[in-house]
């Protein structure tokens, strides 16, 4: 993530796809997208770094649903920053939304996973 993006509150900071098979859907989007796939060791199994053509730049993440992502579902998931995550997990589950995963560590940065009352999902992370 950009520090520059995830210092303003309420941008979309990174993207991420979590799928049971990050290994053949990373190839998928080599051949579509274009895009290179660079290794994450997460231990047992990579992740990858997905890095555009032409500005070397890591636009995105195709991730394993395991381990720490074993409850994500199954989609591209867009990450926007709050100024505090525990208060806006509590928020949205006061407003008929619910928490899917978390709030945990992401490095250095609490997120969590939460479904809006229309079902659709985003990720929250401490900017």
């Amino acid at each position: 993530m950009s520090d520059d993006s995830a210092k303003k509150l309420g941008s979309i900071v990174w993207r991420d796809l979590t799928v049971p098979d990050a290994d053949g859907v990373r190839d998928f989007y080599s051949e579509v997208v274009g895009w290179a796939a660079k290794p994450h060791d997460m231990g047992e199994y990579n992740d990858y770094e997905m890095i555009a053509s032409g500005t070397g730049e890591c636009v995105a993440g195709v991730c394993h649903a395991r381990g720490a992502n074993a409850n994500v579902p199954a989609q591209w998931m867009i990450y926007v920053t709050v100024a505090d995550v525990e208060a806006s997990a509590k928020r949205c589950v006061e407003l008929g939304g619910s928490v899917l995963d978390g709030p945990r560590p992401m490095g250095a940065k609490p997120f969590c996973v939460v479904r809006d009352p229309a079902g659709a999902t985003l990720a929250l992370i401490e900017g």
